[in-house]
């Protein structure tokens, strides 16, 4: 059976950070992101982790998704041959209902975007909403990682 992410994406409008349970640093790269196919490394505070993600459906919720963790030192190395523009954010953990909010503020060029995800069994699964949860921008490609880096938050024409 093929692994697989099955994840919503939304706009952050409001507080979360108090509801955190816990929170984590992330910096990550990508050896390869062209046709909604990506080769990510990632390190989350002393962990180093490498991930194979496949394009997603029409919808956006259901993608290949492939994960490793690494040693670090190898995650520090392969971060070398990842294509320009690096991701720097903090991940905060949030619960509701049966589910693991993680919402990920941004740093760097990417500074001022807030976004939320929440990881389902099947695409079709209900789940509890927080407060802060905005705007749903699954399946919006601006919003992947892989395509921030390319084009970051901070460059985006006003709305």
């Amino acid at each position: 059976m093929m692994a697989q992410e099955i994840e919503r994406k939304f706009l952050v409008k409001g507080e979360f950070k108090s509801l955190a349970y816990k929170q984590s640093r992330i910096i990550q790269g990508y050896i390869c992101s062209a046709g909604g196919r990506t080769v990510r490394v990632r390190i989350a505070d002393d962990k180093g982790f490498l991930t194979i993600k496949g394009p997603a459906n029409e919808a956006g919720t259901v993608r290949y998704e492939w994960e490793q963790e690494i040693p670090s030192s190898d995650a520090c190395a392969l971060m070398k041959l990842c294509e320009g523009g690096m991701i720097s954010k903090t991940r905060f953990y949030v619960r509701s209902g049966n589910h693991i909010v993680e919402v990920d503020e941004f740093d760097d060029a990417n500074r001022g975007l807030i976004l939320a995800e929440i990881e389902l069994r099947h695409e079709h699964e209900t789940f509890t909403k927080p407060d802060f949860i905005g705007e749903e921008v699954t399946g919006d490609m601006r919003y992947y990682n892989s395509q921030l880096m390319k084009h970051p938050y901070s460059a985006w024409p006003e709305e």
